[in-house]
């Protein structure tokens, strides 16, 4: 992935194919920062309304998104996904 510079130099590029790209490369750092947060979060021990309330979405969004195959203990790493 681009460095951050790049990728928001790149958002506004008049030609699509680099914008659009941009907009995917964030909206990938967007979901991988949210879910190691919400990990974060429920490892010191805050509840699905206390975080849904963070991130401006119900607890039951929340918690179906990030529910599934989580272990209380630790979580596997993040990959990269190209």
């Amino acid at each position: 992935m681009a460095d951050t510079a790049q990728v928001a130099s790149a958002a506004s590029s008049k030609d699509p194919a680099v914008g659009l790209a941009a907009v995917r490369s964030m909206r990938v750092l967007v979901e991988r920062l949210e879910e190691l947060q919400v990990g974060n979060a429920r490892n010191q021990g805050w509840t699905w309304e206390q975080i849904a309330e963070r991130l401006g979405v119900s607890r039951q969004a929340v918690h179906k998104k990030h529910s599934r195959g989580r272990s209380s203990t630790s979580r596997a790493p993040l990959r990269r996904r190209d």
